[in-house]
């Protein structure tokens, strides 16, 4: 019996301290605010890359050269004259080849640049409750109706 008495204060207390009551919204007004947000911008531009040489031509000039120096040097001057044809047929194999041509690449930059954007940071609310106007700032739009805890004055 005590337990009953008991659960059935606390029943009652709880449910004088808090009433849950619906406010009619009036008026519901976006609170915009310009916010930075980072952005990444990216351009493609064409660009000439030098090629290297493939030394084809320095290793044939060289073979050339070699085998130019072995026939006409002689005695103990042939291995210098074929040394020496080595040497320059590289030498004049690799101006022959000449430089290869450029090709080109598109090649990509990437630049991070600040962006304005307006969001929505709240919603400035007017509410109807008991015949008075009330006013708050919400996270979210409520809809047409606002929930709200009423505490009830003492007698």
């Amino acid at each position: 019996m005590k337990k009953s008495i008991v659960a059935l204060a606390l029943l009652s207390i709880g449910t004088l301290t808090w009433a849950q009551e619906v406010g009619r919204v009036i008026s519901s007004v976006q609170v915009i605010q310009q916010v930075s947000v980072p952005r990444q911008v990216c351009t493609q531009e064409q660009v000439a890359v030098q090629q290297n040489k493939s030394g084809a031509g320095a290793a044939m000039g060289a073979i050339a050269g070699g085998v130019l120096g072995n026939q006409i040097g002689g005695g103990s001057g042939k291995a210098a004259a074929t040394a020496l044809g080595i040497f320059g047929g590289a030498i004049l194999g690799n101006n022959i080849e000449g430089a290869p041509t450029p090709q080109t690449q598109t090649v990509q930059n990437c630049t991070y640049q600040n962006v304005f954007e307006n969001r929505v940071t709240g919603y400035n609310v007017t509410y109807e409750f008991n015949g008075k106007q009330y006013n708050v700032q919400l996270p979210r739009d409520p809809g047409p109706t606002i929930k709200l805890n009423v505490t009830p004055a003492p007698y």
